[in-house]
């Protein structure tokens, strides 16, 4: 009976592994029942409402998604170590805040204001990596007792009115610009150019080392998806303001963190550090070295998701970061990380999941509004699909085994 059991059960994981197999250089097996609901969510929405499809309720929903995305882009750098970061949403407001300070009280440039905050933010998470390792605190701990700190420090810098007004510093143009027409279309083609440089670049180096790859597979099949994506989403954008300027950062992010997680040594020691510190150690890793680098990527990525979101709304205020404690903001960039199929255990996930968890949560949020629900039914949505997607990677993992940085 135990032999026709392990059978079966070598059998459902051959299977599983069949099918990670078809799906490589479109989306691994972790990523997949994410896309899949996101497509049946945008069908639904669609359903229900006529003007979700329309190019300008697109722009407001990517838009809206951006600060979200790049914040759990941020975060998945941390959860790739086995580490979480609760002060992400703090820092966010507290850099947005120290960059409006210097702009309208102490008359900084712009661009050195913003420089300035990405080095805050850099710091911050890199204060927070160094008493992580050095004193061999839980990270849940120490970043939640940051969080705390920077939320004081946020309404010390802020004026008695408690907000500042950047209207016509010269920040409102971040958000407030977009790439229509030709501009849109150039952008579209340097990121496949880039793109395929990166995968043909891979392709030899694996052929040059005597590994099988074909170049269908390897270098093409890749870039369908994307090309497909760009160019519906491009036309669509196009009929109203075009590619909003925030999209276009955060894209040329995602390629940039897929490169240096997939293609780089540094990404290597990302997933070996989470899957087994250990391990890692006894290679020559230096884990505190790798763990003070994902934190400061979070903390510099925190600081961007703070401007942009600062020159969406044109100012800063106590609510900046999602508010005193981090509000909303904070789960639902947690939140986009591990429905996307990031691990929270370290060691599994790719960046990819930065962008699929924020077109969910932003999807669903969009959509609701649109139907005229409350905002008490889209926090019961966002947590039910947060433990679906939890459970679904969970299943996935135990029959076609761990997924990880290839």
């Amino acid at each position: 009976m135990s032999i026709t059991s392990t059978g079966e059960n070598g059998r459902e994981k051959s299977l599983w592994k069949s099918l990670r197999n078809v799906s490589e250089g479109l989306v691994d097996m972790r990523t997949l029942p994410v896309a899949i609901g996101l497509i049946l969510l945008i069908v639904f929405f669609s359903l229900e409402s006529d003007v979700f499809l329309t190019s300008r309720n697109l722009t407001n929903l990517l838009s809206q998604s951006v600060v979200t995305g790049i914040m759990a882009l941020g975060l998945i750098f941390v959860l790739l170590v086995g580490e979480i970061d609760l002060s992400v949403a703090a820092i966010s407001g507290v850099t947005s805040v120290l960059l409006a300070k210097l702009i309208m009280d102490f008359g900084f440039p712009p661009s050195v204001a913003i420089a300035i905050a990405f080095l805050a933010g850099a710091g911050i998470g890199g204060l927070s990596a160094r008493w992580i390792t050095w004193m061999r605190v839980p990270s849940f701990v120490v970043t939640l007792g940051v969080g705390l700190v920077l939320n004081g420090v946020q309404l010390a810098l802020l004026p008695e009115t408690g907000r500042y007004n950047l209207l016509g510093t010269g920040i409102e143009n971040v958000a407030g610009t977009s790439l229509k027409g030709p501009p849109a279309w150039i952008a579209l083609a340097l990121l496949v150019l880039v793109m395929l440089t990166i995968r043909f670049t891979a392709y030899r180096q694996r052929v040059a080392a005597g590994l099988a790859a074909p170049f269908f597979s390897a270098v093409v099949l890749p870039l369908l998806p994307l090309l497909f994506v760009g160019i519906v989403g491009v036309a669509l954008l196009d009929l109203h303001n075009g590619v909003p300027v925030p999209v276009v950062i955060f894209t040329a992010l995602l390629v940039v963190a897929s490169y240096v997680t997939q293609e780089t040594r540094i990404g290597l020691y990302l997933y070996a550090v989470g899957d087994n510190i250990e391990a890692a150690r006894r290679s020559g890793i230096r884990p505190q070295a790798v763990k003070l680098f994902a934190f400061m990527v979070a903390g510099a990525l925190a600081a961007l998701a703070g401007l942009l979101a600062s020159s969406r709304i044109l100012g800063v205020s106590v609510s900046s970061g999602g508010g005193i404690g981090g509000g909303s903001l904070l789960l639902e960039s947690i939140a986009a990380a591990v429905i996307g199929g990031v691990s929270l255990f370290g060691g599994k996930g790719r960046v990819s999941a930065a962008v699929f968890g924020a077109l969910i949560i932003g999807t669903v949020s969009n959509g609701l509004n649109l139907m005229g629900v409350g905002n008490e039914i889209r926090l019961v949505v966002t947590g039910f699909l947060l433990v679906l997607a939890v459970s679904v990677d969970r299943v996935i993992e135990r029959f076609a085994g761990p997924l990880s940085r290839d």
